[in-house]
């Protein structure tokens, strides 16, 4: 009998596999299972990628593994390939991608056998102690109260996080004294459906696109290109219907988390299934609970995050990816994919539907769609009764600004709510101030670690970086002048939300950005706020323009559309008009016409005329054509490697290197650009360089790729830096 050799992915920075012999006492090895292997001075749990009979290395030098960590596979064969494309196409370490694919439980030695979720819940003495006597424990006394209100089963994990923050020590004095009890239960859906809602009358294109979607027997990519409150969620809900009452489940991927109690409430109450959710929210366990029910198949609707792509499905029948334009779903460290695309690949080796939905395609997408590789599926008009808001420039050139708010706007901002309109006013830039300046020297709040400025947080007394996290106590005088006379330049939400204040006293102002929603579940109750209110003032940044449904906002006021114009990025004006839209789609959405009016100090700029006077439509197919000359992506295809290291020349030197291996290798088809510093050369104390790689045909691009990438771990220069492959990158920064 000819021995078996165990090709191992190992998580390290290496992009190969690792050859082991099989312990003594293993049963039959499949790919996909989990091993405790020896790696370097310690132990690692790796992933059997393949069984082979021969290895490179002479077999006296073979380690044998420590131990079989699972009788049947945990990552399936349609799952295993799939990964394997990713590697391939990614150039990524396997080790690092098939770990990728697990809940963080089981990336450790531990048993994939289902663990219960924690739960806390009164004991009889708990229930009985009245939280009056624990007044000199005010943390205690609060975490009691939350749990006499809630039913007698108790709170989970991240139920207590969003109420609560380190209150695991608390809970365990609780416990030791007998009013709390900690119990594991067995694992079950995070949501259970009760189908109350019932289905609304469809549109005709509504109706054009589930007929289409319900009719594909196999893989198809249909891109669901609607308006703002067209209805595509409705499109979304039909077509998962179709695939349910087939005994199949459905994949649906969001951007972000904040959208996910919405999404998850809106679907409980159309299906009556058990409905797993995935995100960066939820405790470990249960991550660990949603990914095991949905590869058992008892979750039959999946809910997920970027990550989520990789959750295992026992009966795969559809993939939704809702906002698929958005730049949540690429991975920015680490392993760099994109979700969308993962998506587009793992339905095609699945050989199901996936659908692609968003009011703003992404110029990929939709060149895609113009090329036939994918359909084309158009909602133009808004469900129901609501209608398009009008949309108009303001020119706000020699025109007297109060904090960045126009007269004109504030009239309009006036006139909304006094017709018990709620009024959303989007900038895309958090903190009180983007710099602080010295009037008397020009010193500005400049970061210690990277090329960029500190912004100011008035309310907390900080200047904050928001690109390495630094911060410090806003200085009493200019470092190195002394003047006193210290002035913040610009307007972030904070000071918007307190010139409002101010000029609409007695009116609530409710601002949303990531420092309003940091703690868990600030977000949910913000929501309920402005959901349950009118005449209210919200003031927020590109979170508030993700998907929301705000009936009662008649007017949305874009503070500043002007940064995405003149940036040196190449996708800064697709994204300023994703925004745009997608901010605009706020208003008008129920029975009262909405209104959008966009500051601007550019009123003439020919993409944001034709945006504004035409529709997105227009402005994509221009800036299509606008890529097509500049030789850009969708039309040209690109890799980017970086470098970082705390001294300067290092990455260079390393990506000098890089550019005459690759030049070794031969390069026909591909132009290497650089190296060059980063826009941002300076981040977080490191400096940073890069090489851009460039190719008409993807073909071209990842031949190269194949043996360059492996090449790069041999360069002696790359000793001395961080470097990273990103393959289709979305950000060149």
């Amino acid at each position: 009998m000819i021995p078996l050799i165990l090709r191992i992915a190992v998580p390290s920075p290496l992009r190969r596999l690792f050859d082991y012999l099989p312990p003594h006492n293993a049963a039959n090895p499949i790919p996909g299972q989990r091993y405790l292997i020896p790696f370097g001075r310690g132990q690692s749990v790796g992933i059997l990628v393949a069984v082979s009979d021969h290895s490179e290395l002479p077999r006296e030098k073979l380690k044998a593994v420590l131990k079989q960590l699972d009788q049947a596979p945990l990552l399936d064969a349609p799952m295993m390939k799939l990964l394997r494309w990713a590697c391939d196409y990614y150039h990524h370490p396997p080790g690092e991608v098939f770990q990728a694919a697990l809940p963080v439980l089981l990336r450790q030695e531990r048993s994939a056998a289902e663990k219960g979720v924690a739960h806390w819940r009164l004991s009889e003495a708990g229930a009985a102690l009245d939280p009056a006597t624990l007044a000199r424990a005010p943390r205690q006394q609060a975490l009691l109260k939350l749990l006499q209100g809630v039913t007698p089963s108790g709170l989970t994990a991240s139920a207590i996080d969003q109420h609560q923050e380190k209150w695991l020590p608390l809970m365990r004095i609780l416990v030791e004294k007998g009013w709390v009890v900690r119990e594991e239960r067995a694992a079950s859906a995070l949501e259970r459906g009760s189908a109350s809602d019932c289905r609304p009358p469809l549109t005709d294109a509504q109706q054009q696109a589930v007929s289409a979607i319900n009719s594909d027997r196999g893989f198809q990519v249909s891109l669901l290109d609607g308006v703002t409150g067209s209805g595509k969620t409705e499109v979304y809900l039909q077509a998962i219907a179709a695939v349910l009452a087939q005994g199949r489940q459905a994949l649906v991927l969001i951007p972000e988390i904040g959208l996910s109690p919405q999404l998850v409430s809106r679907f409980a109450r159309r299906f009556a299934v058990p409905i797993a959710l995935l995100h960066s929210g939820l405790s470990d366990g249960e991550r660990l609970s949603a990914w095991q029910l949905a590869a058992k198949g008892e979750a039959e609707i999946i809910i997920g995050t970027r990550s989520a792509i990789f959750t295992p499905m026992k009966q795969p029948g559809l993939i939704i990816v809702d906002e698929e334009h958005d730049g949540s779903f690429k991975q920015q460290d680490g392993f760099r994919y994109s979700a969308r695309d993962v998506a587009v690949v793992r339905a095609r080796q699945l050989n199901i539907p996936i659908v692609l939905g968003s009011a703003t395609p992404s110029l990929e997408s939709l060149h895609n769609a113009l090329a036939g590789r994918y359909r084309h599926l158009l909602l133009p008009e808004r469900a129901g009764n609501a209608i398009h808001p009008t949309m108009r420039l303001l020119d706000v050139r020699q025109q007297p600004m109060e904090e960045g708010v126009s007269l004109h706007l504030q009239q309009a901002i006036r006139h909304h709510l006094e017709h018990h309109g709620q009024v959303l006013l989007f900038l895309n830039r958090r903190g009180y101030a983007p710099v602080m300046m010295c009037h008397d020297c020009g010193w500005v709040s400049q970061c210690p670690r990277c090329d960029a400025h500190m912004t100011v947080y008035a309310g907390q007394q900080r200047l904050r970086c928001h690109h390495c996290a630094s911060e410090r106590p806003l200085p009493p005088q200019c470092p190195d002048c002394g003047s006193s006379d210290l002035r913040p330049i610009g307007q972030g939400t904070e000071r918007i939300e307190q010139h409002l204040q101010a000029l609409f006293p007695g009116r609530e102002v409710l601002r949303i950005d990531r420092d309003t929603t940091r703690r868990k579940g600030s977000m949910d109750k913000l929501l309920e706020q402005i959901h349950g209110e009118s005449g209210q003032l919200l003031i927020g940044t590109q979170m508030l323009a993700k998907g929301h449904h705000f009936p009662n906002v008649t007017l949305v006021g874009i503070l500043d559309a002007d940064q995405g114009l003149f940036s040196v990025d190449f996708r800064a004006a697709e994204r300023m008009a994703q925004l745009i839209i997608q901010v605009a789609g706020r208003a008008g959405r129920a029975e009262r016409p909405g209104e959008v009016l966009i500051q601007t100090h550019v009123p003439d700029h020919p993409l944001l005329k034709l945006l504004v006077e035409k529709d997105y439509a227009h402005f994509a197919l221009a800036t299509l054509q606008e890529r097509r000359a500049a030789e850009l992506p969708p039309f040209f295809h690109f890799a980017l490697l970086r470098a970082e290291a705390l001294e300067r020349q290092a990455p260079l030197a390393f990506l000098e290197a890089a550019r005459h291996c690759a030049e070794q290798l031969g390069h026909d088809g591909v132009w290497l650009l650089g190296p060059i510093p980063a826009p941002m050369e300076r981040r977080a104390g490191r400096s940073r360089a890069q090489l851009l790689l460039q190719a008409e045909q993807r073909a071209d691009l990842h031949r190269l790729l194949n043996s360059w990438a492996v090449a790069l771990e041999g360069i002696k220069e790359g000793r001395k830096v961080r470097w990273s492959l990103d393959v289709d990158p979305v950000e060149l920064y």
